[in-house]
């Protein structure tokens, strides 16, 4: 049958109609797929990428249970970025080995070079051909953020900042950090420097477990240097409970990173972010992330080992290229006579205290512990031998004053508590003027030479100054009291403040045990004058604690009454 040609002119417009839809369709559904493939590959590649000009970019994040090991979270944990300045924790952790094997002193002085003082900002602004003391370099470098305080490190451990960094890599690999490579101590950008969330997180977690008793410098919220109080970079401290550090960085090619550890109601958390958009995300995102993963924590005893023994043996560390140790001016020189009994160094420093005595935030709860044998105020050469038993203290008299405060205060009297002396020094005599408690001059001699009394003579030393205090006036009714040897009482103490005189010293006490009566009932509370080059303050402290864990508990009692507060051992 014939079809009009009209009829069959419909059909065709009508077919060729129908083709173009359909191909019209199928070019929107594929540049739709296209479109999105790409969307997704560029969210991809804005999350872990590697620029053209080889800077690692990206975003990762990592939540440990430290208490059990287990992952509470992560994204990207082992991809490689940039740590910026998180780098200065393994600074600082090959720092705290220097100290822990005593070859170096928190009065140490450390030389700054030319190329230490000439290192872009953040820095403390030290000069070349200056010195910084060990312990305003570790604050300066938690604080501050100090890039050239970090280079002075480096050069007086390893001799070079090379040979530093090759240290550091190497450390890090024996901690496990094997995606982590050092190239500076201070983070300053460089392509070959990077690491992983990962990596950082058992950083986190082996600086603390290593070094306890210097971890809690990463609590310290400021310090102050030269009269200018340096605050913290790290936000989280007073903001989220029970967050005790640790370190921010930040750089163009690193975005915004945080390193920080929570313990709260017996959990214990590591966790780590890395490449935020600005400092305030940064930070609101692991405020989110602690937040989901705290309450899933494990509550309770730790059930994995403690990453508490060095990687290498102590012989094994470097010897630090320039140690100088400045020795204070004696008030007056008096006569050394080695027949008197020996007097024990005055003022072992705490690693929380700086020399104004500021204390750890009491909105943090969780307290420091210091090992009080580790630390001391007298400048002395290193290394040190280890104290192995006490020394017998002198009788006080009225013109002889004890250390610390022997009037009576409310409502318990203060006492003095001795502090264990290092065995090798040689003995000292009372001067006769009031208020000096004693001289004594360093020798070479061991701990294991002969006594002081019978060492052969030696070339006069200049004598050093152990420890100094005002006059004191001893009212009659405590004068007995005063004239008798105080016995130190083994366990655990607590330092809640240093001021600028005793009678602040003792009312800070005083007010401490009026606040919290009850864990403070069975206490010794004393007090003890210490000094920082021209800068004097006095110690204000409960000792006899017969546990750690009561001395925390205390601790944690005046921190919930605004009190400063640390936890030591004698």
């Amino acid at each position: 049958m014939r079809v009009p040609g009209f009829v069959g002119k419909q059909f065709l417009r009508a077919g060729i109609a129908v083709l173009a839809v359909s191909l019209l369709s199928a070019g929107v559904a594929d540049a739709a797929s296209k479109k999105k493939k790409s969307t997704r590959s560029a969210s991809s590649v804005s999350r872990t990428t590697t620029s053209s000009s080889g800077w690692k970019r990206g975003y990762a994040d990592i939540v440990i249970d430290a208490n059990t090991g287990r992952v509470l979270h992560q994204d990207n944990a082992d991809t490689v970025l940039h740590p910026a300045s998180i780098t200065k924790v393994m600074t600082l952790y090959l720092l705290f080995e220097q100290l822990d094997a005593r070859k170096l002193r928190l009065d140490s002085q450390l030389k700054v070079s030319s190329y230490a003082a000439r290192q872009q900002p953040s820095k403390l602004g030290v000069k070349a051909g200056s010195t910084i003391e060990v312990e305003d370099a570790i604050q300066a470098l938690v604080t501050r953020s100090a890039n050239d305080v970090a280079v002075v490190i480096a050069e007086n451990i390893s001799g070079s900042v090379p040979e530093f960094a090759r240290l550091m890599t190497r450390r890090a690999h024996q901690l496990g950090m094997t995606r982590t490579n050092y190239v500076n101590p201070n983070g300053l950008p460089d392509q070959r420097q990077v690491t992983t969330a990962r990596d950082l997180a058992t950083l986190g977690r082996a600086i603390q477990e290593r070094f306890p008793s210097y971890y809690g410098y990463f609590e310290k919220r400021s310090f102050q240097y030269r009269g200018v109080a340096i605050r913290n970079h790290n936000r989280l401290l007073g903001r989220v409970e029970g967050v005790d550090g640790i370190k921010t960085g930040d750089t163009n090619a690193s975005g915004f990173n945080l390193l920080t550890s929570v313990k709260r109601d017996g959990r214990y958390v590591i966790a780590v972010v890395l490449g935020g958009k600005s400092g305030a995300s940064r930070d609101n995102r692991m405020v989110a992330l602690l937040s989901d993963a705290l309450p899933r924590a494990y509550s309770g005893r730790q059930m994995v080992a403690r990453m508490n023994r060095a990687p290498v043996d102590a012989d094994d560390l470097p010897t630090p290229a320039v140690v100088a140790v400045a020795a204070p001016k004696p008030l007056a020189p008096p006569a050394i006579a080695p027949e008197e009994v020996p007097v024990p160094l005055a003022n072992p420093r705490l690693a929380m205290a700086s020399a104004a005595g500021e204390m750890p935030s009491s909105e943090d709860e969780e307290v420091a512990v210091v090992e009080e044998d580790q630390l001391t105020t007298a400048s002395v050469p290193v290394p040190l031998a280890a104290p192995t038993r006490p020394a017998v203290v002198a009788s006080a008299s009225a013109d002889n004053p004890a250390v610390g405060s022997v009037a009576p205060i409310v409502p318990v009297t203060v006492k003095t508590v001795a502090v264990v002396a290092r065995p090798s020094k040689p003995t000292a005599s009372f001067s006769n003027q009031p208020g000096i408690l004693g001289t004594l001059a360093f020798s070479s001699a061991q701990s294991d030479g002969p006594s002081v009394k019978n060492a052969p003579a030696q070339k006069a030393i200049k004598p050093v100054q152990v420890a100094s205090v005002g006059q004191v006036e001893i009212p009659r009714q405590d004068a007995e009291a005063a004239e008798k040897t105080v016995t130190p009482r083994s366990g655990w103490a607590i330092q809640i403040g240093a001021f600028g005189s005793e009678a602040d010293a003792r009312a800070q006490i005083a007010k401490a045990q009026q606040k919290v009566p009850s864990a403070l009932a069975k206490v010794d509370p004393y007090t003890e004058e210490a000094t920082k080059g021209s800068t004097r303050f006095v110690r204000a402290r409960f000792a006899g604690f017969d546990a750690e864990s009561a001395a925390r508990k205390a601790c944690m009692a005046l921190k919930r009454q605004d009190f400063g507060c640390m936890v030591f051992r004698n």
